[in-house]
């Protein structure tokens, strides 16, 4: 009985070690942008498959919120489709924070509109005076005698703040404005509103909606890449520092021209280029 007793000690307490062991897989985890958002889902899925050791955990929440938390201490890795400001720098040097910035694809902001409307092309002040409230109606830019419907980002995104400064000019979008939070949730809206504008990332441009070109240039990796599509950015990622060995070798590989960089573009937005 005592060597029964013994043997199942022994056993239960290999079942414990043995699982703490499955448990120690280390754990990346990712918040912030939406637009980043994909990019970072499809260079975490080829990652962890090389690398069964590591387990990425992301989400998205926008820009600011990715910022947050990793002033917070509550990620690894913050999503930014936008600098990170001033205040932020000093609200994480306070809590023992040092952002490091990483560029991990570039991206072109592109309005778009359901693919009912006849509307293909406009200006950059016609864009600005449709976001505030200055131009109502789709006949006064050349399209059918209908309301427009106006979708934007909600201003913890970076989407908005880069809309805010290169399209409004650091004028405040219309309080009638609908707000989404997401690309994707842009895109839905779109899509199902014939008389609805928005603006996504690159990478969101699909079927359900129409892109609109913009004083008379169209958006495309080469425009994006040579500044003359001026609705360009880049796309980052924040880490704490150096950040430990195994942050490392993930954004070695996000960076990695024939490995994340070969994602970003299967998703359809824009590597970065080789230097």
């Amino acid at each position: 009985m005592k060597v029964s007793k013994l043997v199942s000690t022994v056993i239960l307490g290999m079942s414990i070690l043995l699982g703490n062991q499955a448990n120690a897989a280390t754990q990346i985890i990712v918040n912030g942008s939406t637009t980043v958002l994909p990019v970072m889902q499809k260079v975490a899925e080829s990652y962890m498959a090389a690398n069964p050791g590591v387990e990425i955990v992301i989400s998205g929440g926008g820009s600011g919120n990715g910022i947050k938390a990793l002033i917070d201490g509550l990620c690894n890795i913050a999503m930014a489709s936008r600098d990170i400001k001033n205040n932020e720098l000093e609200l994480a040097k306070k809590n023992g924070i040092n952002p490091t910035r990483i560029s991990v694809a570039i991206d072109a902001l592109i309005p778009v509109v359901n693919p009912k409307n006849t509307v293909s092309n406009l200006t950059m002040q016609q864009l600005q005076d449709i976001y505030m409230g200055k131009i109502t109606n789709w006949k006064d830019v050349g399209g059918k005698d209908a309301p427009i419907v106006v979708f934007s980002r909600d201003t913890s995104s970076g989407t908005y703040e880069t809309w805010y400064e290169k399209v409004m000019k650091k004028q405040r979008v219309m309080p009638a404005a609908l707000l989404q939070a997401s690309n994707g949730s842009i895109v839905q809206a779109v899509s199902s509103n014939p008389n609805a504008i928005g603006y996504i990332g690159f990478g969101y441009l699909n079927d359900t909606i129409k892109k609109i070109d913009v004083n008379g240039i169209v958006a495309s990796q080469a425009s994006a890449l040579d500044g003359t599509w001026s609705i360009a950015r880049e796309l980052y990622v924040f880490i704490n520092g150096e950040g430990s060995p195994e942050l490392q070798s993930f954004i070695k590989y996000l960076v990695d021209p024939k490995k994340g960089q070969k994602a970003v573009e299967e998703i359809g937005f824009i590597k970065l280029p080789q230097k």
